[in-house]
């Protein structure tokens, strides 16, 4: 609860003074924060200011950074086609001394080469295509020959039993 105002209380001023103290400490209020803001303001364009100096400069030292990137990109894939096209040569004569190392090792240990296997599929080849030929033949019809009887047989050897296969068993 509030207390009741004492009229005898000394640091009492009539109300028409306390009004005015009030409207003097708004008014200087007032003009403080004005001034903050004049502050704030020219502040504010310093700081501005120094702030575009510095993107101006960030914005240099990046295009500064990207530039030589570039250059570094740019030579390495110079470096990079230059070395791709050069050892062709040297590569080549080192397989040709590697085959020919290893067809000889080969060779020593009796392995047939490659020459070899072209010349037997050939052969097989041409093989195939004879038989094929002799297939497409009409054969010769047998001719009747005189029926054999034990007579003719008589003086020949015996013929050699013929031989049947057996059945291989599942067990």
């Amino acid at each position: 609860m509030a207390k009741p105002s004492n009229p005898t209380d000394e640091t009492s001023e009539p109300p028409a003074g306390k009004a005015g103290t009030v409207k003097d400490s708004a008014q200087q209020i007032w003009l403080a924060g004005l001034g903050a803001f004049a502050k704030a303001q020219e502040e504010g364009s310093k700081v501005f200011e120094a702030l575009v100096k510095e993107g101006i400069g960030m914005q240099r030292k990046t295009q500064a950074a990207a530039t030589e990137a570039t250059s570094k990109m740019a030579s390495m894939a110079n470096l990079a086609s230059g070395l791709a096209a050069r050892p062709a040569g040297p590569w080549d004569k080192l397989e040709n001394i590697f085959e020919d190392r290893v067809a000889k090792a080969m060779s020593k240990l009796g392995a047939p080469s490659a020459q070899d296997f072209e010349a037997l599929t050939a052969r097989i080849d041409e093989l195939s295509r004879q038989v094929q030929t002799l297939q497409a033949q009409p054969r010769p019809a047998a001719s009747k020959a005189a029926p054999r009887g034990r007579a003719s047989t008589e003086g020949a050897a015996p013929a050699p039993a013929k031989r049947t296969r057996k059945a291989a068993s599942g067990t």
